[in-house]
């Protein structure tokens, strides 16, 4: 992209401002579920298809709701960490369309910071 500025205002070339594909749709939710070990951490579906998981020392917990969580307003993944008693936790969300590649790589990051005590 080129920027003349010389002149006031916005300048750019048509090439610049072609459009772009972007990654849209849920897409396949197991490339999040599938980075669970059943060492590690407890799978459970409910009665309305939602998935819960759980660290076996309850501070880690991911939430897929396919037709998004009750109560909100189409809350598709709930990530969250319980803190210590110096450190406050954390939670993230994502609505209920967000490509399940973004929400893998946000899972794949904050596993790959824990570790064993």
């Amino acid at each position: 992209m080129t920027v003349d500025l010389s002149q006031p205002g916005f300048s750019t070339t048509a090439e610049a401002l072609r459009l772009r594909s972007w990654q849209l749709g849920p897409g396949q939710p197991t490339l999040v579920t599938d980075q669970f070990t059943d060492a590690d951490f407890k799978l459970v579906v409910d009665d309305r298809a939602d998935v819960h998981i759980n660290s076996r020392d309850g501070r880690f917990y991911l939430g897929w709701f396919p037709t998004g969580r009750p109560g909100t307003d189409g809350e598709g993944w709930k990530l969250a960490v319980t803190g210590t008693a110096r450190v406050p936790g954390y939670s993230v969300s994502f609505d209920t369309g967000t490509p399940a590649q973004i929400v893998a790589a946000a899972v794949a990051t904050v596993l790959a910071t824990s570790r064993p005590r």
